[in-house]
This record gives structure tokens, sequence and C-alpha cells, in this order.
């Protein structure tokens, strides 16, 4: 069985998503093209 890797996102990094996303970059394209699960992405959006 193998063990799941997590991955560290960095606060710049974090905040970028947001940015982008406040900018209106739809949220299934971020999601797909930076390979983020929703509930990531839901909680940073928080």
């Amino acid at each position: 069985m193998s063990r799941k890797v997590y991955r560290h996102f960095t606060d710049d990094f974090k905040q970028q998503i947001v940015d982008l996303h406040n900018a209106g970059k739809k949220r299934n394209e971020l999601i797909k093209e930076y390979d983020l699960t929703p509930s990531t992405f839901d909680k940073w959006i928080r």
C-alpha cells in the first residue's frame, strides 16, 4: 500500500491563487491548472 504524499504550499503561492480567483479566473480552471483539491482551494478563498 502506498502512502499519500502531502504537498506544502507557500503563503505567496496561496495568495497568488486567491488573487487570480478574485481577478475573475474560474474556480475549476484554477483547480485543474494547479492540480489542487477543491477543499484546499475553498479553504484558501475563505
